[in-house]
């Protein structure tokens, strides 16, 4: 089985919806990145997990929306467009926070779970795992998860640990 195949298997896909969102934006030909935990996959042991997190080039996304509503569901929430097929439990999630922006231009292509997709750099993947962890709006679960690919980031790469503010340092080291 290819890494496609089980990312498929575990989504319930019967189609390969991820290939069809890279699809289209290669075919518009939009710059994009990976940013979130699957990014994180890139860098240091899979974990498998039904989303993925992308960012793109703010002044494509406009244009992008009325050509992705044609395949897919849509919805709209303050820091992101979540994106969803009915034939997969994979939902992609388009990040909206210009923060993120820079990340495009620095980003290399990797492959993750099969997909050859630019991925952001891992100081830069590290950056939006710990503005999500530190972000109090967000679920606990959520950041929770975020702490955990914190976590992988810095055992992956030592060098990381120095990037990380004292606060969430202190945090990880205390396990709370």
């Amino acid at each position: 089985m290819t890494e496609k195949e089980f990312l498929n298997k575990i989504a319930n896909g019967k189609d390969d919806f991820l290939q069809s969102f890279i699809d289209i934006l290669r075919k518009h030909r939009i710059k994009f990145c990976a940013i979130g935990g699957l990014a994180v996959n890139a860098y240091a042991e899979p974990v498998v997990s039904l989303d993925l997190d992308v960012v793109i080039v703010a002044e494509e996304l406009k244009s992008l929306i009325p050509k992705l509503k044609k395949y897919f569901k849509i919805e709209t929430f303050a820091k992101s467009i979540n994106l969803s097929e009915k034939r997969s439990d994979l939902r992609i999630q388009i990040q909206t926070d210009g923060r993120y922006q820079s990340f495009i231009k620095r980003a290399k292509s990797k492959t993750v779970l099969g997909y050859k997709i630019p991925v952001a750099t891992i100081e830069d993947v590290l950056q939006g795992k710990i503005w999500a962890a530190m972000d109090e709006t967000r679920r606990p679960s959520k950041r929770q998860k975020d702490l955990a690919d914190i976590l992988r980031l810095s055992e992956a790469e030592p060098g990381l640990k120095k990037l990380l503010p004292v606060k969430l340092e202190k945090q990880l080291l205390s396990g709370a």
